[in-house]
């Protein structure tokens, strides 16, 4: 468990082994409200504070390799996820990736837009100068 909290210490995220009750009072009227009733057992919170995805991975990764660890769930923006739907975020990639490739999506229309367009004033330019030569002949 140390090396679990070391590397989510890298990640910045906070790993707490907490009491049921203790866990279910303080999730009372907050967002994580709707996680309160798989309080049960053994009962450790991680919180991250940047990107879930990567609270998701380190955690499906170490329980991956540590079999007294499970992931039983988690809350993403106030909605209760299930261990495989903690998984299936855990193969997405960071936040930062998924934005980046949003923006590339975004502007390869607009560079192909802006190649077409220069394509045509490009040839338009090449039609003059060989209508200008034919002229002067």
């Amino acid at each position: 468990m140390t090396d679990l909290r070391r590397a989510l210490k890298a990640s910045s995220i906070d790993y707490k082994v907490v009491k049921n009750t203790l866990a279910k009072r303080a999730s009372e009227g907050t967002s994580v409200s709707s996680a309160k009733d798989s309080f049960s057992g053994p009962v450790a919170i991680a919180v991250g504070y940047d990107d879930p995805v990567i609270l998701a991975k380190r955690m499906t990764e170490f329980s991956g390799k540590n079999e007294k660890l499970k992931v039983t769930g988690g809350v993403i923006d106030g909605r209760f996820l299930t261990s495989e739907e903690m998984k299936a975020i855990a193969l997405l990639p960071p936040r930062n990736v998924l934005l980046s490739q949003v923006v590339g999506l975004l502007q390869s229309p607009m560079g192909k837009l802006a190649g077409a367009m220069n394509a045509t004033i490009t040839s338009f330019a090449y039609a003059l100068r060989a209508l200008e030569k034919k002229k002067s002949l």
